[in-house]
């Protein structure tokens, strides 16, 4: 028996001896990561594609001789969109089954293949820490405050590391679980407490005996100012009450009325540039070389992240996980978009001024243009296949693509998300939120997404329990805080600028509402 047992060690040993050969010199094997500039990265994509030019996109300087249109009468050339409801072959859409089955897995395909790229079927583990949990203070409202790390394993490529960054912050309060905002932004704890003065004069004691030990200068530096200290001591302080009408910011309207909310990094993700492609996410699945014309862009890459966190979320007891939202402004709400409609997890969207690659009708021709989003300053959030659509000249000489040639828009985007909640956030150009992203565009792709919507049991765009049809061509947009907000899918133009802050209390209420919560907010 002993011999037997010595002999299958030696077997095993042998084997495993065998199967760590072969892994290190798969990985000897691979070649190192590229480091391209965004152009370098851009071309590389171009060639792939075998284009030769692309069409200049135009510009948002109204003054410039190439500027952007801003005629409604010129905006679009290609009136028709893609009939959300129709199959490949032409048959009609006339009952869920036939969405969910059929019609549904097209459009998704080929906004995979054409527009935002796809994710790979595998992709690394990711393993959350709570690096920091720390009681604070978010406006008068007491909360739990942790600072998260997603590490994602990167054994298949150790060059490139990559660590998702996400705070959350619930009510201290709470008698359950509440319902989360998850935020794309900067992920910093809100308020972190401070110590006591007390102990903040023994840090100040020690820091200065230590720096003044070996260092005369700061010895001398310290005696001139004798009541200066290196750390200042905060003193716990609440914010000033506000004016009547004045909104808080939105951290405050969602903890005043009982929500959480999540700030996930998408720089902590995925480069928010070309040059970045071959690092992030997406280059440590390539083991850091370039793209292939259908694989994933960042507005992917910043769902999948959002997806992982989505993973932690629903961990937490401190989270009603089946009421956990989406948020971004401008990329990050072309973003937040793209993980409603792709990651079906998520119960509801707040979208703000996210313009062409996110609400806004690719088709149109008005202020932001396809040709803008394929350039080398853009690309990066989308699919390689997507520059096609900007193509001048191609080396086979077959006819260049545009817009109209896209098998789907935006309003198949929002549709994708029914019968979930959608809320289109926008301001007005006087204020900031430019003419460049076609606020009327995006309007017209909500009233277009409305018959899924109704295909699934719930409201479109409606007002007053009236639905407003959907007929895209000769839709109008309401008044400036005139909000359509009685359906699924909501509209509202505030009367801010380029941030969805002003509606993030209407987003409240009307997504509590949906949820069949009482709303602390007026």
């Amino acid at each position: 028996m002993s011999t037997l047992n010595s002999g299958l060690r030696v077997f095993l040993a042998v084997a495993l001896a065998g199967c760590s050969c072969a892994t290190l010199a798969q990985t000897a094997s691979r070649k190192p990561p590229v480091t391209f500039t965004a152009e370098q990265d851009h071309q590389d994509m171009m060639e792939q594609l075998g284009i030769v030019a692309l069409r200049p996109g135009p510009s948002g300087d109204e003054n410039a001789p190439n500027h952007a249109n801003y005629d409604e009468s010129k905006a679009n050339p290609y009136p028709e969109l893609p009939d959300v409801l129709a199959l490949n072959d032409g048959r009609k859409v006339t009952t869920a089954e036939m969405w969910w089955k059929l019609r549904r897995p097209e459009i998704v395909e080929d906004f995979e293949r054409e527009v935002y790229g796809r994710i790979p079927k595998h992709t690394p583990k990711v393993t959350w820490t709570v690096a920091v949990t720390d009681h604070e203070y978010v406006g008068f409202t007491p909360v739990i405050a942790k600072r998260l790390v997603g590490h994602v394993d990167n054994s298949s490529c150790p060059q490139i590391h990559v660590d998702i960054q996400m705070t959350l912050v619930v009510p201290a309060n709470a008698k359950g679980p509440v319902p989360v905002l998850m935020m794309f932004g900067q992920s910093v704890l809100p308020n972190p407490t401070q110590p006591p003065v007390e102990d903040v004069e023994k840090i100040n004691a020690k820091l200065k005996e230590l720096l003044a030990k070996d260092d005369p200068e700061i010895a001398e530096i310290f005696k001139k100012y004798p009541g200066y200290d290196p750390v200042p001591a905060k003193l716990l302080s609440f914010p000033t009450r506000l004016n009547p009408g004045e909104d808080r910011p939105p951290h405050e309207e969602l903890l005043a009325d009982g929500w959480g909310y999540a700030m996930i990094d998408p720089a902590s993700i995925q480069a928010d540039n070309g040059a970045g492609l071959t690092r992030g996410i997406i280059g440590l699945v390539n083991h850091g070389q370039p793209r292939r014309p259908d694989d994933w862009g960042s507005l992917r890459a910043w769902e999948w992240g959002a997806a992982r966190g989505l993973d932690y979320l629903e961990t937490d007891p401190a989270v009603d996980a089946k009421h956990v939202g989406i948020e971004g402004v401008s990329r990050y709400g072309k973003a937040a978009l793209v993980t409603l409609a792709f990651e079906p997890r998520f119960y509801m969207g707040l979208i703000g001024s996210s313009g062409k690659g996110g609400t806004t009708l690719l088709r149109r021709n008005f202020g932001e243009a396809v040709e803008n989003l394929a350039s080398s300053g853009e690309y990066h959030w989308m699919a390689g296949n997507f520059i096609k659509y900007a193509a001048a000249s191609l080396k086979s000489g077959a006819r260049p693509l545009n817009p109209g040639d896209l098998p789907v828009d935006s309003h198949e985007l929002i549709a994708l998300c029914a019968p979930r909640l959608v809320f289109v956030s926008y301001g007005v150009p006087e204020q900031g939120d430019a003419k460049w992203l076609d606020h009327e565009g995006s309007y017209m792709a909500a009233v277009a997404a409305g018959p899924v919507f109704r295909l699934l049991g719930v409201k479109g765009l409606s007002s007053n329990g009236q639905s407003l049809g959907d007929d895209y061509k000769t839709a109008k947009m309401p008044p400036v805080l005139d909000g359509l907000l009685d359906g699924e899918l909501a509209w509202r133009q505030d009367a801010g600028g380029h941030t969805d802050a002003p509606n993030v209390k209407y987003f409240i209420m009307w997504a509590d509402g949906k949820m069949g919560r009482e709303t602390r907010l007026k």
